[in-house]
């Protein structure tokens, strides 16, 4: 059944924000505390919110204190501040420990504090829904309403469609929510964001995204091993000279650990396999030792905007603007993006509640652009903008040693010596030919430390209703066998931190699998298929990861 002439209810709204991560919450606390009669809906696409959300995280709480000044004595989840900060250099069977002092003072954690995002956003909605804002979880915004160039609305809650895509007997057509404004905060690489990009061709006068994949596991540790507040960062092995990327180490309360692995997705040799990269990484001697009698008890994947300023694309439309990671605000060295996405959320609302009683509705909110460029989250981002292009041009010590200097310098004259970098490549460009590289060798997981993917997806509490079409489009879908299995030996069969893509061979010809049910809507496929030929787009709501404590 064509879209176009299903028949929807529709509800009218003020301001209408699509996802409930930290910068979609914020926006709509702060319209609320602006004008208390605003009518604001929040839509969630997982069961609950904080179900599909996965951060590290050490939060800079710049963007909480600017939303809600009194939240300690509100009783945020915000609780276990940072008491030691270690970087380590590792190699194969050791490790190196680099000192604090030569670090640029913005790189230190002093004041921040190890969180679980997840219970941030919960707690977020508790204020939200206090103001009167309607918050509907399990609610995917499958595609936008346009009142001619103008976002006008999003269509939420469409469900019950058979596998062709045709409805099913208990279809469910969803509903149109109209707003003044419309604000996307979907988070990294969502599926609206990417129909205004294109259509608006936002990018244009900007370089490219880049990206990496962040995989997190959490960890009940033996009580003895424990430090909490801790906070450790690694680089070097296992990745090499294979992969730009890192590890977290977050002792955070209850004796459990954060711990994870981020990968730059510019890597070249399509044998790559990230989440194995993740696994062998346990197995490093001080790794190994801080988990030794521990329980994995929760895993999950997503990817991470990592382009920083120079990439942050055209943020406004006529009725909408996008926030968050979804305009791609992390600080890639600091390994922190979600003070800047409260910070977005802030600015968005501001400009859209004075746009509103001035009585410029739906126009495009330009000063949401001009505070985000001028201010605080323009100050965090210029003064790392040259470290991620110079570890692609120059590796991990060139990046260390110039991206280092022009730190620096930045956070003491407020100037880039390097003046801005360029990006170049788009992350599934720079896959080359499986022909020039050489395959990698992985160890099988032990079970003890390291697992295999479908046992960790099990820990991902992912689910999908199997009835539905397909979330996972190929727009030829002759593509993963004629192209990139010749080609790049199909990588989407190792770089999908959940195993949903295989390459199976039936009656001597090898035929391309898709198991979504074991999606973890990362987006990685979206972002590193050689041929861009995967489109990731919103499943029915309710359905994807169900992350306790992320």
């Amino acid at each position: 059944m064509d879209a176009t002439v299903i028949e929807r209810e529709a509800m009218d709204f003020d301001v209408v924000i699509v996802g409930a991560g930290p910068a979609g919450l914020s926006a709509a606390i702060r319209l609320k505390q602006i004008d208390p009669d605003l009518n604001v809906v929040v839509l969630e696409k997982g069961s609950e919110v904080g179900a599909h959300i996965l951060s590290g995280a050490v939060l800079d709480p710049i963007g909480l204190d600017a939303l809600i000044p009194d939240w300690r004595d509100r009783g945020a989840p915000v609780r276990t501040r940072v008491t030691e900060d270690h970087f380590l250099m590792l190699g194969p069977a050791g490790s190196m420990r680099i000192p604090n002092w030569p670090m640029p003072r913005l790189m230190s954690n002093h004041g921040n504090y190890i969180v679980s995002m997840g219970n941030v956003c919960r707690w977020l909605a508790e204020q939200a829904e206090a103001l009167g804002v309607e918050i509907f979880p399990g609610m995917a915004a499958s595609e936008i309403v346009w009142d001619g160039d103008r976002v006008a609305g999003v269509v939420a809650g469409e469900m019950g469609r058979n596998p062709d895509g045709t409805p099913g007997p208990s279809y469910e057509p969803g509903m149109e929510l109209r707003g003044k404004y419309v604000f996307i905060a979907e988070g990294v690489r969502g599926s609206l964001a990417k129909v205004l990009m294109e259509r608006f061709d936002l990018s244009a006068r900007h370089e490219p995204q880049k990206f990496g994949i962040g995989m997190k596991e959490i960890w009940d540790i033996d009580p003895a091993r424990h430090r909490e507040g801790t906070v450790v960062h690694t680089m070097g092995w296992p990745l090499g000279k294979n992969a730009g990327g890192g590890s977290f180490i977050y002792h955070a309360e209850n004796n459990q650990l954060f711990i994870g692995f981020v990968v730059h997705l510019n890597y070249e040799n399509p044998y790559l396999y990230p989440y194995a990269e993740f696994q062998r990484f346990k197995h490093h001697p001080a790794i190994a030792e801080l988990l030794e009698g521990g329980k994995r008890v929760a895993y999950g994947a997503r990817a991470i905007s990592e382009g920083g300023w120079q990439s942050i694309p055209k943020l406004t439309v006529p009725g909408a603007v996008l926030l968050g990671c979804s305009a791609g605000l992390v600080n890639v060295p600091r390994i922190k993006g979600n003070h800047n996405a409260i910070l977005s959320g802030i600015a968005a609302a501001n400009a859209a509640a004075e746009a509103i009683a001035a009585g410029r509705e739906g126009d495009e909110l330009v000063d949401y652009e001009s505070d985000l460029r001028s201010g605080p989250i323009a100050r965090d981002l210029k003064r790392v903008r040259n470290v991620k292009p110079a570890w692609s041009r120059t590796g991990m010590m060139g990046s260390l040693m110039l991206g280092g200097m022009d730190m620096w310098i930045a956070s003491m004259f407020n100037r880039n010596i390097l003046r801005t970098w360029k990006h170049g490549k788009t992350d599934a460009a720079a896959t080359r030919p499986a022909k020039d590289l050489a395959p990698i060798d992985y160890p099988k997981p032990d079970g003890r430390l390291s697992f295999d993917r479908l046992t960790n997806v099990a820990f991902s509490f992912t689910n999908h209703e199997e009835s539905q079409p397909c979330h996972l489009k190929l727009k030829d879908p002759t593509v993963p066998i004629r192209v990139n299995l010749p080609v790049y030996a199909e990588p989407a069969q190792r770089y999908c931190p959940a195993g949903v893509y295989e390459v199976v061979e039936d009656a001597n010809s090898p035929r391309f699998v898709i198991n979504f049910q074991n999606c973890v809507h990362c987006k990685t496929c979206d972002i590193k298929d050689p041929s861009q030929n995967i489109v990731w787009t919103t499943p029915q709501g309710g359905d994807g990861p169900n992350y306790p404590n992320m």
